[in-house]
C-alpha cells in the first residue's frame, strides 16, 4: 500500500460506499483506504429495513458489501466506531475509541438522522424514529411486550414502519398532518387508493392530526393532540423526516446550511475535504432518495480517480416504490396548476391509477399507482423535455398507437434513464452486465444490484434482458430462489430429479450453491421439494424446518406457544371438551380461544410443556403452524339449517380427514358451504365447496388476507366422492407447480385458472395426481404420535443448529 494516497470516509453507509465502489473500478490501486462507520454492521440496504422488521427478511439478506469485501479490496474498516474530531490542518482524524488516522483526501458520508418531533414527552422509552437496525430491533422487542403502537408521519417511511408492526401483531395507528397519505409523492385519488388498499391490510388512520405531547411517565403510554384528543399507545415511532447529519463537519469548520456546502466535483469548503449522499447540500437542495445520492458518489469517485467528468448539476428525480406491497410511482410536478393540463385513468376494481401532466407541450409530472411499469419511460420523456402533442393517450394508456411493443419502448430508453431507484441502476449498467454474460434477474441483480430491493424494477430487468440477450439467451431469465444460488425452482427440481437427489446438503453441493449451509429462504424450500418429489424415501430434515413446525405450536410476541389440536369440521364433542379442559388446567393455560377456523387455541403454553400437552392431549395437531392443511370451516348445512341444501358438516369432515398431514407450498385453507348464502365463507378459501340444488360449486385460489381475493369457479360436481377427487387433483396440482411460500391465490394469478381447468378436466391425469397424492399420505404421522412414541424426538423442542428458522 505505500505510496499511495490516504482516503478515509466517515460513514459506513450506501452513499459513501457507492462512491468505493466506482473509485476501486477507476482507479483500484491509487488509494489507501479507510472507513469508519458508526453502526456495527457492514454496509447495509436501508431501503430493506421495513423488509426486516416485517418478518420475510433478516439483517443479513440486506447487507450490501460483507466484512469480505472490505477485506478482498484492502479496506481498513471500523465498525460501531464513528469519527468525533477532525483536524484539518494536520489531516487527521480521532474515533471515538481514540483510533487517529491521517488522510490525504477525507470524504463525509455521515447521511441524516430521524428527526424527532420536539414535544413534550419526546425523551420517553418507547419513542424512536425507524432509520437504521437498531430501531429495528427496539421495534421487535417492543412488539413482544406491548400492543399498540401509533406511527406519527403518513410517508413512505412512516408506512413502511406501520406495515412491519402490523406484521409483528401489533395494532398499529398512523398519524397524519394531512388530509392525504404520502402528499409528497401521490396526488388525492392515488393517496385515497392507497389508504382503502392499507385499511385493507389493518392499519388504521387518523389525519389532520397534530401531535401535542407524548404522555406517562417513564415510558410513553399515550398521545395527546393540538385538538384536546387523547390516544393511548406503547410505541411511538418519529417518521416525519430526516435531518442531514452535519455536526461533525461544523465543529471542523466546513461550511454548511441545511447540508454540508458542495460544489459540482462534491468539494465542500476545505480542500481535499468531500461531502456525498444525504449530508451534502448542492445548489440549495439536499437530497433523500438513492438515486442522486449514487449519481453524486459515481461524480466524485472520477473525480478523485481523474477521470475526465462533466460535474455533478443536480437531480431530476423520481420516486418508483413498493409501500406494503403496493406499486406507486411519481415524478416531477405531478399536482395540477393553473398552467397544466392532465389526463387521468382510474380503475378502483383492478386497484390501478394513471395520471400525466402536461404543460405546453411537454410532460411535466406523472403519477402512477398499482401498474408501474411505464413510470421509467415516462421519467425519461420528462427528463428529454422533448414535445409530447400528439401522443397524450399513449402515453397514459402505455402503448403506442402504431401496435409496437412494449420492448421498443424498452429501446427508445435513454442509457442513463434510471431503472432501479433503490440502488441507482442505470439502463446502461444493465445493459452493459447483459452483454457480460448475466441472462438472468439473478445474474443481474448480483453484477449490478438491480431489482434487489423492493424488487418493483424487476419487470423491467426482465424485459432488457430479452431486448438485449435475445428471447433464447433471456429464457432463464428467472430470479433464483435465494441470494446463495441464481437457480430458480424449475432448474432445482429438474436437477434433483435428474441426478437423483435425496438430501438438502447433496442438493446444495451438486448444483454449485454459493453458501455452503444454505440460508432460511432455501433450505425450507428445498425440504419441501425433496419431500414432494420422493415421499416414503426423503427423510424429512427437522432443521430445515421453521420452529413453529418443530415445536409443533405457535411462537408468541412474549416466548410462549400457542397450541390448536384439531377439531375437524369444527365440530367437537362433550368428552373432547372436557380433555381440553383438563389439559388446559394442568398446565395453567393462561388463555382458551375459539379461532376464526373454528377451533379452540390453547394459548401462553410454555415450551418445556409442550411434548407433554400434545401426549396428554392425544388429539391430532390442527397444524396452525405449518405450510399444509389448516382447516376446513363448515356450516351446519342441512343437517340442521332450513337453508341447507347439503350436508356440508359431513363433507367438510370428510375433506379435512383426507388431507390433514398434507405438507404443501404454503398453509391451505377449505370451506364448505351448505348453501350459496356462503356462511362458511368458501369463496375466500384456497379451496371452497358450495352446495347449490343438485351439485356442488368448487371454487379455488380464494384469500381473506390481507389482500382479499375471491375464489374462481374451478368446476360443478355432483357427488361428495367427485368433491373429494378434485380436492385432491387441484392440491396435489398446487404441490407440484408452486413455487415454495407461493399461496394457491398467488399461483393462480401467475398461471390463471383457465389452465388449471384444462389440466384437471384431463380424468387420467387427475387420477395420476391423487394416486400421487395419496402415496404422500401414506408417509405423513401426526405430531403427537411422533412424540408419544419416541422419546428422543423431543430434541426437536430445542435449537437444532444456527439455523433457527423463526419466520414464515
Amino acid at each position: 500500500m505505500n505510496g499511495r494516497n490516504k482516503l478515509v470516509l466517515i460513514g459506513n453507509g450506501m452513499a459513501g460506499i457507492r462512491t468505493l465502489e466506482h473509485l476501486l473500478k477507476l482507479a483500484p490501486d491509487k488509494y489507501e483506504i479507510t472507513v469508519f462507520g458508526e453502526e456495527p454492521h457492514p454496509n447495509y440496504n436501508r431501503i430493506m429495513l421495513s423488509s426486516v422488521l416485517a418478518g420475510g427478511t433478516s439483517v443479513n439478506d440486506i447487507i450490501l458489501n460483507d466484512y469480505a469485501w472490505y477485506e478482498e479490496n484492502h479496506i481498513r474498516l471500523y465498525t460501531g466506531d464513528p469519527v468525533r474530531e477532525i483536524n484539518t490542518l494536520k489531516k487527521t482524524v480521532t474515533s471515538s475509541s481514540g483510533i487517529k488516522e491521517s488522510y490525504d483526501q477525507l470524504i463525509f458520508a455521515t447521511g441524516s438522522n430521524a428527526f424527532i418531533l420536539p414535544l413534550p414527552g419526546a425523551n420517553k422509552e418507547g419513542v424512536i424514529g425507524f432509520r437504521n437496525i437498531k430501531d429495528c430491533e427496539m421495534m421487535l422487542e417492543s412488539s413482544q411486550k406491548y400492543k399498540k403502537a401509533a406511527v406519527i408521519g403518513g410517508g413512505l417511511l412512516g408506512l413502511e414502519a406501520a406495515r412491519g408492526l402490523l406484521s409483528l401483531g401489533m395494532e398499529v395507528t398512523v398519524i397524519h398532518n394531512s388530509e392525504y397519505l404520502m402528499n409528497r409523492q401521490l396526488d388525492e385519488p392515488a393517496s385515497k387508493m392507497l389508504r382503502q388498499e392499507l385499511e385493507q391490510q389493518g392499519m388504521k388512520f387518523l389525519v389532520n392530526k397534530n401531535t401535542a405531547a407524548l404522555t406517562g411517565r417513564k415510558r410513553v403510554n399515550g398521545i395527546r393532540f393540538s385538538e384536546g384528543e387523547r390516544m393511548d399507545t406503547d410505541l411511538v415511532v418519529m417518521a416525519v423526516g430526516i435531518l442531514p447529519n452535519i455536526l461533525l463537519a461544523k465543529e471542523s469548520g466546513l461550511i454548511t446550511k441545511r447540508g454540508i456546502l458542495v460544489n459540482d466535483n462534491m468539494e465542500t469548503s476545505i480542500r481535499d475535504v468531500y461531502a456525498v449522499g444525504e449530508c451534502a447540500e448542492h445548489r440549495g437542495i439536499t437530497y433523500g432518495l438513492v438515486a442522486p445520492l449514487y449519481e453524486q458518489g459515481s461524480v466524485l469517485a472520477k473525480h478523485l480517480s481523474g477521470v475526465e467528468h462533466q460535474g455533478y448539476h443536480g437531480s431530476v428525480t423520481s420516486t418508483k416504490l413498493k409501500v406494503s406491497g403496493v406499486d406507486v410511482f411519481s415524478a416531477g410536478d405531478y399536482l395540477d396548476s393553473e398552467d397544466t393540463r392532465s389526463i387521468r385513468y382510474q380503475d378502483e376494481v383492478e386497484g390501478v391509477y394513471k395520471k400525466i401532466v402536461i404543460r405546453g407541450d411537454r410532460l411535466v409530472g406523472a403519477v402512477l399507482f398499482g401498474n408501474t411499469n411505464d413510470g421509467p419511460s415516462l421519467f425519461s420523456i420528462i427528463r428529454s423535455a422533448e414535445s409530447v402533442t400528439g401522443r397524450e393517450k399513449e402515453l397514459l394508456l402505455g402503448m403506442k398507437t402504431d401496435g409496437s411493443s412494449g420492448g421498443a419502448k424498452i429501446l427508445e430508453m435513454s442509457e442513463d434513464e434510471i431503472v432501479c431507484g433503490c440502488n441507482g441502476v442505470t439502463k446502461k449498467m444493465i445493459v452493459d452486465a447483459v452483454g457480460q454474460g448475466c441472462h438472468s434477474v439473478a445474474e443481474v441483480k448480483n453484477c449490478t444490484k438491480a431489482s434487489g430491493s423492493c424488487g418493483g424494477c424487476k419487470p423491467i430487468v426482465e424485459q432488457l434482458i430479452t431486448a438485449y440477450a435475445g428471447e433464447e439467451a433471456a429464457i432463464k431469465s428467472k430470479e433464483g430462489i435465494c441470494s446463495c444460488t441464481s437457480l430458480d425452482r424449475e432448474e432445482i427440481i429438474t436437477g434433483i430429479k435428474e441426478m437423483g437427489l435425496k438430501t438438502v446438503r447433496e442438493v446444495m453441493y451438486v448444483m454449485g450453491w454459493n453458501e455452503p449451509e444454505g440460508c432460511t429462504k432455501c433450505r425450507p424450500a428445498l425440504n419441501y421439494y425433496l419431500g414432494m418429489l420422493w415421499p416414503g424415501e426423503y427423510v424429512d430434515e427437522k432443521e430445515s424446518r421453521f420452529t413453529n413446525e418443530r415445536y409443533h405450536a405457535n411462537i408468541q410476541k412474549d416466548g410462549t406457544f400457542s397450541v390448536v389440536p384439531r377439531i375437524y369440521g369444527g365440530v367437537t364433542s362433550p368428552s373432547e371438551l372436557k380433555k381440553i379442559a383438563e389439559v388446559a388446567e394442568k398446565y395453567d393455560v393462561p388463555m382458551v380461544k375459539f379461532t376464526g377456523g373454528q377451533r379452540l387455541d390453547l394459548l401462553g403454553v410454555k415450551k418445556e410443556d409442550l411434548p407433554s400437552m400434545w401426549e396428554d392431549l392425544a388429539m391430532p395437531s390442527g397444524h396452525a403452524y405449518g405450510k399444509t392443511l389448516r382447516t376446513v370451516k363448515t356450516c351446519v348445512g342441512s343437517t340442521f339449517c332450513r337453508f341447507g341444501t347439503q350436508d356440508a358438516i359431513a363433507l367438510g369432515i370428510r375433506l379435512e380427514k383426507a388431507f390433514e398431514r398434507l405438507n404443501a407450498p404454503h398453509k391451505v385453507k377449505m370451506a364448505v358451504s351448505g348453501c350459496p348464502r356462503n356462511c362458511a365463507e368458501s369463496i375466500i378459501k384456497d379451496f371452497g365447496v358450495v352446495a347449490i340444488d343438485g351439485a356442488w360449486e368448487l371454487y379455488v385460489g380464494g384469500n381473506g388476507g390481507i389482500k382479499v381475493r375471491a375464489g374462481e369457479l374451478l368446476c360443478t360436481v355432483k357427488t361428495e366422492d367427485e368433491v373429494i377427487e378434485w380436492a385432491g387433483a387441484f392440491i396435489q396440482y398446487y404441490r407440484e407447480q408452486a413455487s415454495w411460500s407461493e399461496r394457491t391465490s398467488h399461483w393462480l394469478d401467475r398461471v390463471g385458472i383457465v389452465s388449471i381447468k384444462e389440466a384437471l378436466a384431463d380424468s387420467v391425469f387427475r387420477s395420476e395426481l391423487v394416486a400421487r397424492l395419496r402415496k404422500t399420505l401414506e408417509h405423513t404421522v401426526d405430531p403427537w404420535k411422533e412424540i408419544a412414541e419416541n422419546k428422543k424426538l423431543r430434541k426437536n423442542f430445542e435449537p437444532l443448529n444456527r439455523f433457527e428458522l423463526t419466520h414464515e
